[in-house]
Order: C-alpha cells, then structure tokens, then sequence
C-alpha cells in the first residue's frame, strides 16, 4: 500500500510539474506573440490613419473656409460676373465676333474652353480658377452674341425674354431641389454625364445625316436640370472655400448657359 501510494504522488507530482510547464510556456509564448502581433497591428493601422488624416488636412482643412454666408455670396456674385460679360459682349461685340473664321472661331471655341477646363478643376488657386472661370465665360458669351443679336435682328426680344424666364425660374427651382436632396442628386452625377455624352454622340451623328429631331432639345433640357441640382448639391458639399465657390459658380455658368440655348431652340423651333 505504501509503494502504491508513492507511486501516486510521483505521478501526480509529475504530471502537474508537466502541467505547470506546459501552461507557463503556452501562456509565455501566446501571450507575447498576441502582444507582438496586435501592438504591431495597431501601430500600423493607427500610423495610416494618421496618414491619411494629415493628407486629408493638407488637402482640405489647411484651406481657409469662410461663412456659408459668404460662401454662397462668392458663387453668387462670380455668377453675376460672368452674365454681366455676355450682356456687355452681346451689345458690343457682334461686329467682331461675326467677322471671325469659322476655322479660328472653333479654335478658339474648344481651346479656351479646355483651358478654362483644365484651370478651374485642377487648381485649387482661386486667382488661377477664376481666370479659367473667364476662359469659360469668353467662349460662351461668344456663341451667345452670334444667337442672341441673330434673334433680335428676327424681332424675336419676347422670345428672349421668355427664355430668360424659364431659364431663371428652373435654375432656382432645381437649386432648392438640390438643397432638400442633396443624396439623390450627387449619386446621379454619372448618369448625368454618361446621357448627356450619349445624347451629343446622336445629336452630331443625325445632324450629319440630315436629320433634325426636336425631342433632343427636350432631353438635354432634362439633362441640365439635373446638372444644375447636382453642382449645387456638389457645391453645399465640398468644404466652403473661396476656391471652390468659384469652381461651383463656373460649374453652375457651363449649366444655366446650356440649358437658356436649349430652351431657346425650343422656343424657336415651335415659333417656326
């Protein structure tokens, strides 16, 4: 009895020992490799984002932001600054205008339009946006001259009128629209552009054949009412920079532009 009871303890003193051994080196070594592995982890993740929050700082909040206030006067006042140009190109400038190459005219059409482009969306100075701002007005207030004096010289100054109306009232209309849904206009922007590349591509490809299909007018219409609701979604939400008032107002221009011409051939085409 006593051999057997010395047996027990042995094996019993033996086994915990192993046990003892056993939990000490799994715990050592579980332990410290978690500890490793997740303070590693952690300092690299924690390292990106700190990264990725300086990039966005140097990107965004470095830029001075004013008063929505402000802000809105900014885009506001760079809008009335470009209609004021066409106003004062279209009473001063049809001789000259007129009298320009066709040739020269497109040159000079797309290439100031491209640079302005180029300037607007790429620079965040807003002295270098405001000049291609110009680049856009130019160009425009160009076609505009050719239209509008050609209109006039039809008798057509309540035909004008009616569509500076329509076109002020939509452009407000679709203003507020984006304001009270922001979410539904920004998550369209692709469809925007995607229909209105679509739509050109046929425009030029019937008029090459001869064909003149008046509901296109109606469709780039459309189209344009959704692009003012979404630059001044997009505008609402970028931070409120004076550089970026400036590119939501040559955004805002290029639209209500586009959407008077379109609804000046609207009218046009039913008073014919």
């Amino acid at each position: 009895m006593t051999l057997k009871n010395n047996d027990d303890n042995n094996y019993n003193n033996g086994y915990s020992s192993y046990d003892n051994s056993y939990n000490n080196d799994y715990n050592n070594n579980y332990y410290n490799s978690y500890n490793q592995n997740y303070n590693q982890g952690y300092n690299q993740g924690y390292g990106n984002a700190g990264n990725q929050a300086a990039y966005y700082q140097n990107t965004y909040v470095n830029q001075d932001e004013v008063t929505p206030q402000s802000y809105n006067m900014i885009i506001g006042a760079t809008l009335l600054y470009g209609f004021v140009v066409n106003i004062i190109m279209i009473a001063t400038c049809y001789d000259f205008v007129a009298n320009i190459n066709p040739v020269v005219f497109y040159v000079l059409y797309f290439g100031m339009a491209l640079a302005g482009g180029l300037m607007v969306h790429r620079s965040d100075n807003p002295v270098i946006s405001f000049i291609g701002y110009n680049l856009y007005v130019l160009p425009l207030g160009m076609v505009l001259t050719l239209t509008i004096n050609m209109l006039l010289g039809y008798g057509y100054e309540s035909m004008i009128i009616t569509a500076f109306a329509i076109t002020a009232i939509v452009t407000v209309v679709m203003m507020i629209l984006g304001a009270v849904f922001p979410s539904f206009f920004l998550s369209i922007g692709s469809t925007l552009c995607i229909s209105l590349l679509i739509t050109v591509i046929v425009e030029i490809v019937l008029a090459l054949l001869g064909i003149n299909l008046g509901i296109i007018s109606y469709i780039v219409v459309l189209i344009f009412c959704g692009y003012i609701g979404y630059d001044w979604a997009k505008a609402n939400a970028v931070p409120k920079t004076i550089d970026n008032a400036i590119d939501s107002a040559a955004e805002l221009y290029v639209d209500i532009i586009a959407l008077f011409m379109r609804v000046l051939s609207i009218l046009a085409r039913a008073n014919d």
